[in-house]
């Protein structure tokens, strides 16, 4: 006999604005706790040192975190030039100096050579794994190991604001972007060093600030109305999925894992790819559609 999962069944989405200080994994346990939830996680973690949006995903809805996950993001970082740190942020130990100071007209000009597809390294202390391992454990342990350059694309990237020891920017960019080393490689360009010491994400896919709210606020909101009168419906991050309209017994057929003939489907003219499958507001099921068949790869139990 299955286990029973403790905790309320709670679907859906809620944004949090990320607290200084305090990681990912963390807020996660915080939402957990207090939403007394049967199951939660995120999409795209944030540093402890960074701050802003942090999707939360609740019961059903983290079938949906890739979607999520895969999104475009946007953040505001600011770079303060001089010192190279073994984080390349404000947490770490400095291991190098630097009396070059950028001038404005220095930084505007390396800025096209940051846009577009890039190449960047991984910072040493980040989650990516090797053989395994997480390289912030091997990093820590003071273990030498590589890690590989990778492409990402930087969609924006716009100069707000600087002076003598820093300076702010905007960056709109791809799945899989490091800030912490886009700022270490614009130092390097312009012949410094430099470390992140502040970056605040305003966007992820369609979340933005305004879409936040604080973990103090998550509480004072569970006191006067239960969750799931308030959570943002899991359909919301599938808003750019088309939806199919099929009839009672073809939905319940996916749900249990059926497939259905492109034949017995509403047009024979439909591309191939991601459709979502409802039953009136209720999502059953996300489905791929080859050249013969839609087929169930997400189904939920809503």
């Amino acid at each position: 006999m299955a286990r029973k999962r403790k905790g309320n069944k709670v679907d859906g989405w809620l944004v949090i604005d990320k607290p200084y200080g305090m990681g990912s994994t963390k807020v996660v346990g915080k939402c957990r706790f207090l939403a007394k939830a049967q199951k939660v996680g995120h999409a795209g973690t944030l540093d402890p040192l960074a701050t802003g949006v942090l999707p939360i995903a609740f019961g059903e809805a983290t079938k949906t975190i890739p979607y999520v996950a895969d999104a475009e993001k946007t953040y505001q970082f600011t770079v303060t030039w001089g010192e190279s740190r073994l984080t390349d942020d404000a947490e770490g130990e400095v291991d190098e100096l630097s009396e070059k100071r950028p001038t404005r007209e220095e930084i505007l000009r390396i800025l096209p050579e940051f846009r577009g597809k890039i190449k960047q390294t991984p910072p040493a202390f980040s989650a990516i794994k090797i053989n395994g391992e997480r390289a912030y454990d091997l990093a820590r342990a003071g273990k030498k190991f590589e890690i590989k350059e990778r492409e990402v694309e930087v969609y924006a990237l716009d100069f707000l604001n600087a002076n003598m020891e820093n300076a702010t920017f905007e960056m709109r960019c791809s799945k899989g972007t490091y800030v912490r080393s886009l700022g270490r490689d614009m130092a390097l360009k312009l012949g410094t060093f430099g470390y992140i010491s502040m970056l605040r994400r305003t966007k992820v896919g369609l979340f933005d600030l305004e879409s936040t709210i604080s973990l103090a606020k998550m509480e004072e909101l569970l006191h006067s109305a239960p969750l799931e009168e308030w959570i943002l419906n899991v359909v919301t991050v599938l808003d750019d999925i088309l939806a199919l309209a099929l009839t009672k017994e073809q939905a319940y057929l996916l749900k249990n894992g059926g497939f259905i003939s492109r034949d017995n489907l509403p047009s024979s003219s439909l591309a191939g790819g991601t459709y979502k499958v409802m039953l009136g507001e209720k999502l059953i099921a996300l489905c791929e559609l080859d050249e013969n068949y839609l087929k169930p790869v997400r189904v939920f139990n809503l």
